[in-house]
């Protein structure tokens, strides 16, 4: 694969403005990054944002609450103990649901897939999530497959960390097919 294939693509990473999953925000970020897409970091809060194991320290672009969701490629919920923050946040889940219906790239990787279930996103399609929280995909319509990464569509879930990687390839691939 051309190793600037996203060149001129954007990619939002949303991440919660304290306790994200260190390695589920730069895995995924240095995928994309060497791909030649541009990433912006959103936080509900600007400020330093600190991740659950302390290795990742972001200062957000912008607040979630500033964000068209259409002036991006991807959308990207990362997850960790702080995405729970987002799970029934109407402005998080309205940035996830307008990106899905202009016909954007939208992922989620450990709990965060909870934020796409709780905007509806998620009724009907296969999906993933970080084990603790899979009633709450199915509740929210999905079809919960337990798979590491499930790609349906342009929604794309992970299970948490230790499918990071393959998690950020697949948003490279997908963007990389638009």
């Amino acid at each position: 694969m051309n190793s600037k294939v996203l060149e001129g693509k954007s990619v939002l990473m949303i991440v919660a403005k304290q306790k994200f999953r260190d390695e589920e925000l730069a895995e995924p970020r240095a995928i994309l990054r060497t791909a030649g897409a541009k990433i912006t970091i959103a936080a509900s809060a600007l400020g330093e944002s600190v991740g659950m194991l302390g290795r990742e320290r972001v200062t957000p672009d912008i607040k979630l609450d500033q964000v068209d969701p259409t002036g991006y490629d991807a959308i990207v919920f990362i997850g960790g103990q702080g995405a729970s923050e987002y799970w029934n946040d109407r402005t998080a889940q309205g940035i996830a649901t307008r990106a899905y219906e202009a016909g954007k790239v939208v992922g989620a990787i450990c709990i965060a897939p909870v934020t796409l279930a709780n905007a509806g996103l998620l009724k009907g399609r296969k999906a993933t999530v970080y084990r603790s929280e899979k009633g709450a995909l199915v509740k929210g319509g999905a079809s919960y497959t337990g798979a590491g990464v499930e790609v349906d569509g342009r929604i794309i879930t992970a299970d948490g960390p230790t499918s990071a990687t393959e998690f950020g390839e697949a948003i490279r691939d997908a963007l990389a097919g638009q």
